[in-house]
């Protein structure tokens, strides 16, 4: 298993029965989400551990070599170039740790979310749908399908029916909103329930994604 990576932990009422593992983007870091707990936890949810790892520091290709934190490297400003496999295993294995304190401490798999945003959220899709067991849901904003060939023979049937929520901006100028489309109907043509959102803005959040974002994890949440 892989080494546990550092992480901002926010929970919301004490002895977590739930648990929100969000990963970040290229560049940022754990602190970088950890705002949104307030606006997006709601008074009636059980008590949830928010867990926003940081990313290990290495350098990226597109942006001159410049070590920063990242999920993996990435060669070219065309998402098509090619993918640095072994990093986004490595980041998958790394969630999967993070998965399995989260087991340790009590909350089991079907309790867990796995989110991210930008390259944090091609991870979580790339690990949730991989996961051997079934989780409580996927959050992938703001994002595209990594290590999509070998999804087919990858994918878990435990997580044949988990939901998953995408949303994008459609003035996206870091991932063009076509990369999130096409993830999607790749996505929903492997038989996936997406639920999908599209809100006029660049590569950010905005105040009716969280609010729709609340919505959606409530439902998770209860079940």
């Amino acid at each position: 298993m892989s080494a546990l990576l550092p992480a901002v932990e926010h929970e919301t009422a004490p002895n977590p029965t739930h648990s929100i593992v969000w990963l970040h983007g290229l560049g940022a870091d754990g602190h970088d989400f950890a705002p949104i707990v307030p606006e997006l936890a709601a008074p009636g949810w059980p008590p949830v551990r928010f867990v926003f790892p940081h990313a290990p520091v290495r350098p990226v290709t597109v942006n001159g070599g410049m070590p920063m934190r990242a999920w993996y490297d990435i060669a070219d400003f065309d998402l098509h170039a090619r993918q640095d496999a072994a990093g986004m295993r490595a980041s998958i294995e790394a969630t999967e740790a993070l998965i399995a304190r989260e087991n340790d401490r009590g909350v089991p798999d079907e309790r867990i979310v796995l989110a991210g945003f930008s390259q944090g959220g091609a991870i979580a899709l790339a690990a949730g749908l991989r996961h051997p067991r079934r989780l409580a849901g996927i959050v992938a904003l703001s994002t595209y399908l990594v290590l999509g060939d070998s999804l087919d023979t990858e994918r878990s049937a435990a997580n044949a029916a988990t939901p998953v929520f995408q949303a994008h901006g459609t003035f996206d100028p870091v991932v063009a909103p076509p990369r999130g489309a096409d993830a999607r109907a790749r996505l929903e043509a492997l038989g996936y329930a997406v639920d999908w959102h599209a809100y006029p803005m660049a590569h950010a959040v905005c105040p009716q994604e969280i609010g729709d974002l609340r919505h959606w994890l409530g439902r998770r949440l209860a079940g």
